[in-house]
């Protein structure tokens, strides 16, 4: 049989799988955000949370239109291609700016990690703003062009002899990020509670370690297309299955060796493996090799990925306990200084055939690195400083002491991100109707299972409150006992307390803490007509687990009732 060969030029066939490819990848590197807004609202409290998912929606959403707008062009002006906006662009162009942006937008959506909990979303939003339309495509500009400052071309590269290089944004977009995250917390300053007058730093866990590791790995996977993604299917008319190799293995093996970097050093600073740790440590290992995964050697993934992971509690403590800086989420740890790590450790890990291909000594090498490292960190820190610092001047970059305390979510959003106490309609779903009418119950509701909270007939004409703290996941079984019971109004409330439930420790990212306040649940209800001791011993018997810290029960007289709507008094109020 003849072969018919296809009736394409082969060079637009690369350059379509090749777009496609970067489609591809990109879709891979936008899905990172999912992990950002999972790790972040993770690792803050549960009344920021929904501020955090905010802030990852409005970076992304802010960003892109705006590294359309303006970064795109400042990018390539600053590279020394002319100042080409992306919206004077078409078809292939497009791709190509949705690319820059994916990873302009990673860089912009660390920060938000770093001022968790107290920066206003304004300020925040502005800040993105600035950043997408000029502080990163600065940046890449200067390290991601031949003519650019830190290219084989600019300035530095050429009186250096050796290009900056790096290849997928280990410093140009983690080690900026983090870096940036770091100034805007120290500008910010602590969260309320973080410090004590005497410098010693307080504990303030985040409230799931579950969203912070599925965050983790959402993030590990996009990484994927962060790192290999980076290497063209085609490249001059030649399938780079080298370097497409090299660059899954180099990610793949510091990405494992951050993790378990991380969680030996925490075990020797604390005598546990701190989950955090070991999950920051893998990103830490991401971020160690992005720069370098083209060249490194098989064991310089060790190494780095190694490196990148056991400093990470060391600087988390230096940051904290030293500078006494508020980082949330440990975005310079992790991205800032890992990325730099890696970015210099280049000379160190370079595979010898690399090195021969670019011409340049080791020596040469690392000045290169060493200038763009410097370079970025400088250019970061004075802009962002200075951004900061004139929203600080003008009372817009913190919110009030009060709306820090009740939370952002409520304050910035006007929601709850947790709104619901235990099961809802738990009490009513599939069973007996309830009436609060306050009338008189029917002879054919008497012989029902309709359920009354009327007062009903007065019971010597006594009213009685009764007051129970207790689990919070009995709280379901609790609402059910009472509607059984005929008493299902009752008034729910998070407190916190203790009595004879014994204290415990509490480890977050490698501080230990002890939590003698456990979380309850306050329910309270007013009876008339049923017998205190009914709705006690329902109470009881639903929230016993036989453990302690079960709770406790309280019966107390109420003097007098009112209700607002009817003017109803004593039993009929209720």
């Amino acid at each position: 049989m003849e072969l018919t060969p296809l009736q394409t030029d082969a060079e637009m066939m690369m350059e379509a799988i090749n777009y496609t490819w970067i489609l591809v990848v990109t879709f891979l590197i936008f899905f990172m955000h999912a992990g950002f807004a999972m790790l972040e609202a993770g690792q803050v409290r549960s009344k920021n949370v929904a501020n955090q998912l905010t802030k990852n929606l409005l970076t992304w959403s802010v960003g892109v239109t705006v590294f359309f707008l303006i970064g795109a062009g400042v990018d390539s002006f600053v590279g020394g291609a002319g100042f080409s906006p992306a919206f004077g662009s078409s078809g292939t162009g497009w791709i190509d700016w949705l690319y820059g942006a994916v990873f302009a937008m990673t860089a912009a959506t660390i920060v938000s990690g770093a001022v968790a909990g107290r920066a206003k979303l304004r300020a925040y939003v502005a800040y993105t703003f600035l950043l997408a339309a000029v502080i990163y495509p600065v940046v890449s500009g200067m390290a991601w062009y031949d003519a650019g400052l830190l290219g084989i071309d600019g300035a530095v590269g050429s009186a250096i002899g050796a290009p900056f290089d790096d290849f997928a944004g280990g410093t140009v977009v983690h080690a900026m990020g983090g870096i940036a995250g770091l100034t805007a917390a120290w500008i910010l300053g602590p969260r309320i509670g973080r410090y004590n007058d005497d410098g010693s730093a307080n504990v303030i866990p985040g409230h799931s370690m579950t969203f912070a590791v599925l965050g983790t790995l959402v993030l590990a996977f996009g990484w994927y297309g962060f790192n290999v993604g980076t290497s063209a299917i085609f490249s001059d008319g030649a399938f780079v299955g080298d370097q497409l190799g090299r660059v899954a293995l180099t990610t793949t093996i510091s990405m494992a060796c951050g993790a378990m970097a991380a969680g030996a050093v925490a075990l020797v600073k604390t005598g546990k493996v701190d989950t955090l740790y070991v999950a920051n440590g893998l990103l830490a290992g991401l971020v160690g090799i992005t720069a370098i995964p083209h060249a490194s050697t098989w064991w310089g993934a060790f190494l780095v990925g190694g490196l990148a992971g056991a400093q990470l509690p060391i600087v988390f403590g230096f940051v904290e306990n030293t500078l006494k800086i508020d980082d949330v989420c440990a975005v310079f740890p992790v991205h800032g200084s890992a990325g730099v790590l890696g970015t210099l450790m280049l000379p160190v890990v370079v595979a010898p055939e690399y090195l021969d291909a670019a011409g340049v000594t080791r020596g040469e090498m690392f000045l290169a690195q060493l200038a763009g490292v410097v370079i970025i960190s400088v250019w970061t820190i004075v802009t962002t400083a200075l951004i900061w610092g004139a929203f600080k001047a003008v009372g817009q970059a913190r919110v009030t002491p009060e709306h820090e305390q009740d939370g952002l979510d409520v304050s910035e959003h006007g929601v709850d991100t947790y709104p619901e106490f235990g099961e809802p309609n738990v009490a009513t779903d599939g069973g007996p109707e309830i009436r609060t009418d306050g009338g008189e119950p029917s002879d054919e509701s008497r012989s029902s299972s309709e359920l009354r909270t009327d007062g009903g007939l007065p019971n010597d004409g006594e009213l009685k409150m009764i007051t129970a703290i207790i689990r919070p996941d009995r709280l379901g079984a609790v609402k059910k006992a009472l509607a059984e019971t005929g008493a299902p109004s009752l008034t729910v409330t998070n407190v916190s307390g203790r009595g004879s439930q014994p204290a415990k420790k509490g480890q977050w990212r490698g501080e230990e803490y002890t939590v003698d306040l456990h979380q309850k649940v306050k329910v309270e209800c007013i009876v008339g007509d049923i017998p205190a001791t009914d709705v006690v011993e329902a109470i009881g018997e639903a929230a016993n687990t036989g453990e302690p810290g079960d709770g406790k029960i309280f019966v107390l007289p109420v003097e007098d009732a009112y209700q607002v709507r009817t003017g109803n008094t004593g039993t009929d109020a209720v």
